[in-house]
């Protein structure tokens, strides 16, 4: 039985790892064809995500099914007329299916500009907070960019996170091999969330 956790845990991790490079390989490709405007909503921008995700030949040779706007099911919903409508849905779904296992990745997203408190409020309260009370759970947050900088952008959630007090929630910068703007949170029961920042607000000069 241990062994079988151990096998599960690395599964989890590898196909995690692999959701990772497909997301910020699909950025780097956005960003060389130049489609994504900033006046587009979240949804628009992770649908062309989506398209360059869906185009990745490493997508086919790890076996992996994207969607986005996907339904997440909910145990305390009664199932009645309309009871989809109340379900919560994440942006992006990455599945992948390996002999006897099954597993789900979910991206959500959110746009984000440097002067706007209103955005990095809702990145909080409909971005992290979802995960944190398990709403959405195995996943990562996408802070899409789209005006001013990145970092004083991040410095401006966690001063919201403090003015909250939630100080031991600071997203805080890591290395990651695949994406330079990548931060973890850290939050009750060692919960660690992963949060990748696109920088979109480079192309405002293209």
């Amino acid at each position: 039985m241990g062994l079988n956790k151990v096998i599960v845990a690395s599964f989890k991790r590898g196909f995690e790892e692999k959701c990772f490079q497909l997301i910020t390989e699909s950025y780097v490709s956005a960003m060389e064809t130049k489609v994504i405007k900033l006046n587009w909503d979240e949804n628009d921008i992770t649908s062309e995500l989506h398209e360059h995700i869906k185009e990745n030949p490493l997508r086919l040779k790890w076996s992996i099914v994207t969607n986005v706007e996907q339904h997440l099911p909910k145990d305390d919903i009664e199932k009645e007329k309309g009871f989809a409508a109340k379900l919560p849905r994440i942006d992006l779904r990455l599945v992948t299916i390996n002999s006897s296992l099954e597993y789900e990745y979910h991206m959500e997203a959110k746009n984000l500009k440097e002067k706007d408190s209103g955005l990095k409020r809702r990145y909080i309260d409909t971005g992290i907070n979802n995960f944190v009370s398990k709403k959405y759970e195995n996943g990562c947050l996408l802070g899409y960019v789209l005006e001013g900088d990145m970092e004083k952008t991040v410095d401006g959630i966690n001063k919201l996170l403090k003015k909250d007090d939630r100080v031991p929630e600071f997203l805080k910068s890591k290395t990651h091999n695949l994406h330079d703007s990548y931060y973890e949170s850290e939050h009750n029961d060692s919960f660690i969330l992963k949060h990748f920042m696109f920088d979109f607000s480079l192309l405002h000069s293209a």
